[in-house]
């Protein structure tokens, strides 16, 4: 029986997440062509798209996809050494044509996609294009979606990735893993796109689902091989902060949905679901990030704060014995390393929890008139909260409303469905609260 529509979409989707980066960073690696090989790779998922519903679907989507992008590769450079007879294309192709396909499959001993990464986070390129040309190469992120996480138009960021690309090619950026001596000025871009990666899997920016597991497992992934070649280090204990914080955050990946995949918020998820194990780990990591810090006089980054803000949610026995207190200091150290916006939102939320809905509404609305975050869900869903708290029902209500129409995913606006739903005259005033300290500021969830 032919698969459905949707069943093709889907399986399409879930091999884009989980194999476009390595694809495209194998046809990179061996033909040093940025442009081919994306190409090669979206005319395997455009095939995918044409073929499976009268074929069906493969058993190994992967390996499918991989087997159609170096043949396409290879149809390129034969046509292109024909026409020019270049010995390097000749080169190339015949180590196209000797890769086994298992080869291709498997991961690589020197990890083709941390090649990638390094490519894209070069240091002639600037820091936000590097993160923005690394989340649509190696994350396979949309235009949008990154567009969406810069807080940009989608306009702005196309153009952004156009100028990156070209600036690796007419610069002749090598891809490569950097020697030990280079290492040190790629760190910060690196951990950049890493954290990036973390946030759109933990909370998507767009679609029917609140996680993107693929992306989750990824960037975890990539930030333990990080780890490795930063052994010995001084960027290591900022390395291992980043990882303790996606461990942190990826432990409570069961809870954070109900059955029916709705959106569960912190104060209200089952503990008993979170992963001990990787709690466990997240913290013996954040604990010898600090111990190694002080031996080699490296002061606490921004994610090592923010694995420390985690720490204070994930080790407190219930919410309300977590120390927002702590938090609210915390918040207010990031803040002087790393001032942002979404930074000022948490800490706002962060100081209603400690001293009050009054003095945390103050703040937010204070951020509210900057405009600073015009567009960002949260921003209001955080006002809304705090004003149905004060059992300002009528003006909650407004700013549920306003936080819905933004909110990104389905799964949020069924969320703050229900919560514009407690607004009503008929309904009682709650007491809870939604605590934002999750990776970018998203909602603690």
């Amino acid at each position: 029986m032919a698969p459905t529509t949707a069943a093709v979409q889907a399986a399409v989707e879930t091999a884009s997440a989980a194999e476009t980066a390595r694809i495209t960073a194998t046809l990179i690696r061996v033909t040093g062509d940025w442009s081919l090989a994306e190409d090669c790779v979206q005319d395997a998922f455009a095939r995918a798209l044409a073929d499976w519903p009268e074929r069906g679907i493969p058993r190994n989507p992967g390996a499918w996809l991989t087997t159609v992008a170096r043949n396409r590769a290879i149809d390129r450079m034969r046509s292109a050494a024909s026409e020019r007879k270049a010995v390097r294309e000749l080169t190339v192709l015949a180590e196209l044509e000797g890769l086994a396909e298992d080869a291709v499959i498997d991961p690589a001993a020197d990890d083709d996609r941390l090649r990638l990464i390094y490519t894209c986070c070069h240091p002639a390129l600037p820091l936000d294009a590097r993160v923005a040309l690394t989340l649509r190469t190696v994350a396979g992120l949309t235009t949008a979606e990154i567009a969406r996480a810069f807080l940009v138009s989608e306009a702005t960021m196309s153009k952004r990735l156009v100028r990156a690309r070209t600036k690796i090619r007419d610069a002749g950026i090598p891809y490569r893993v950097p020697p030990p001596e280079l290492i040190t000025e790629r760190t910060a871009g690196i951990l950049a796109v890493l954290y990036l990666l973390f946030n759109e899997g933990y909370s998507a920016t767009g679609g029917d689902s609140l996680i993107r597991e693929p992306l989750v497992r990824e960037a975890i992934r990539l930030a333990r091989l990080l780890n490795a070649l930063l052994d010995g280090s001084q960027q290591e204990p900022e390395a291992m902060g980043l990882l303790a914080l996606m461990l942190f955050h990826h432990a409570r990946r069961t809870a954070r949905t109900d059955a029916a995949g709705d959106l569960v918020t912190l104060e209200d998820q089952d503990r008993a679901l979170w992963d001990s194990a990787a709690v466990a780990e997240a913290a013996a990591l954040l604990a010898a990030a600090g111990r190694l810090g002080i031996s080699r006089g490296a002061r606490p980054g921004s994610y090592r704060i923010q694995a420390a803000i985690a720490a204070c949610h994930m080790t407190a026995g219930s919410p309300d014995s977590t120390d927002f207190a702590r938090i609210a200091m915390l918040y207010d150290a990031l803040a002087h390393i790393a001032p942002s916006p979404v930074v000022e939102l948490n800490r706002a939320v962060a100081v209603a929890m400690s001293q009050g809905p009054e003095a945390g509404l103050a703040l937010i609305e204070q951020l509210d008139r900057t405009r600073s975050l015009e567009g960002y869900y949260l921003l209001p869903a955080a006002r809304a909260d705090l004003l149905r708290r004060l059992g300002r029902k009528a003006e909650a209500g407004l700013a549920y409303r306003r936080a819905r129409d933004l909110a990104p995913t389905e799964a949020e606006r069924r969320y703050l469905d229900k919560r514009l739903a407690e607004t009503s005259p008929a309904c009682p005033s709650e007491s809870s609260l939604n605590t934002h300290s999750a990776p970018a500021g998203k909602e603690q969830q």
